[in-house]
């Protein structure tokens, strides 16, 4: 039986008790799954939606592993540095914006698990500014990415920049998204020896100054597998290259998609025989020259394309029949 005047020393003992534990366990729970931004957030809040912060980097490490960052309202919310599994959404309908003068607007250097997905948000790179962005998206290192309905324009370097040194399997898929005037559209290239599967399906690259869509096999022996559907490729120095090397292979199949008006040459595949480009479906016009080839690389067709228009049409080197 405990006594009245033992209660009196029970009770204060009981609740330092459990003071201490709530001050132990605290750091583990510091994380939540879900944090919000807004634009007139502040980054000393915790991210909760009544208390939401400013930028992408604030929120970034009050998020737990695999959760997600969610956009309240238009705002510009930063450049960001993502090195674990998360998801940044910045909500249809609004401009949720990452402005990336003199620096890259996202770089993700995860783990070899993690999975990181961008979802509608703009970044720009302030094109004819002193100090342009470098890239809009940096992919080194992660398991997979996904981008979904983000603008992307302005950049020195390339819009999205896929730039590995791995021996792991990589996968990135590219969605309802516009890459457009930066130096490279996309950009995929693997030091390493893992393959890398890209797929970009109605997706847009457009008037950008050297190539819209590049696949660089030339260093590394990594295997390159790139998918472009549904899709237009305008305006641009080069439209598709496929560049491979004596070690690794560069394939870029091109299905019902337009390769048209870019100054230079629509679809190139050069470098060595393990670059590959194979079209279907696809309009190939308005182009300096439609199709080239060069160093024993191939230009693969399965006769259903249409290739007039240009100014020299060029040819492909392989007609396949289709199964």
């Amino acid at each position: 039986m405990i006594y009245p005047r033992r209660l009196g020393r029970v009770f204060p003992l009981l609740a330092l008790l459990a003071s201490c534990l709530a001050t132990t366990i605290q750091p583990a729970n510091a994380q939540a799954t879900r944090t919000w931004v807004s634009g007139v957030g502040n980054d000393a809040n915790p991210c909760s939606r009544t208390a939401p912060c400013k930028t992408f980097a604030g929120a970034i490490s009050k998020t737990a592993a695999g959760g997600e960052i969610n956009a309240l309202d238009p705002g510009g919310y930063g450049a960001v540095t993502i090195t674990k599994s998360i998801t940044i959404d910045g909500g249809a309908g609004q401009v949720a914006s990452v402005l990336a003068a003199g620096t890259n607007g996202v770089i993700i250097n995860a783990g070899a698990n993690d999975i990181v997905t961008l979802r509608n948000i703009q970044i720009n790179g302030v094109n004819g500014s002193p100090t342009p962005g470098l890239n809009g998206i940096r992919f080194l290192a992660g398991s997979s990415l996904v981008v979904d309905n983000v603008k992307i324009f302005g950049f020195s370097q390339s819009g999205i920049d896929i730039n590995l040194n791995t021996a792991s399997a990589i996968r990135v898929m590219v969605t309802d998204t516009v890459v457009s005037t930066s130096a490279t559209g996309i950009f995929v290239k693997n030091a390493g020896s893992g393959r890398v599967t890209v797929a970009a399906q109605r997706v847009s690259l457009l008037r950008n100054s050297t190539v819209g869509f590049k696949a660089d096999s030339t260093t590394g022996s990594a295997a390159l597998f790139c998918a472009i559907s549904d899709s237009m490729v305008v305006g641009n120095a080069t439209g598709v290259h496929a560049a491979g090397g004596p070690a690794g292979g560069s394939l870029i199949q091109v299905t019902r998609s337009s390769v048209v008006n870019n100054v230079g040459t629509g679809v190139l595949a050069d470098g060595s025989a393990t670059s590959v480009a194979l079209l279907s479906n696809t309009l190939v016009s308005g182009n300096g020259t439609g199709l080239a080839s060069a160093g024993g690389a191939q230009l693969d067709t399965y006769k259903n394309n249409s290739v007039n228009g240009n100014t020299t049409d060029g040819a492909f080197t392989t007609q396949i029949t289709p199964q």
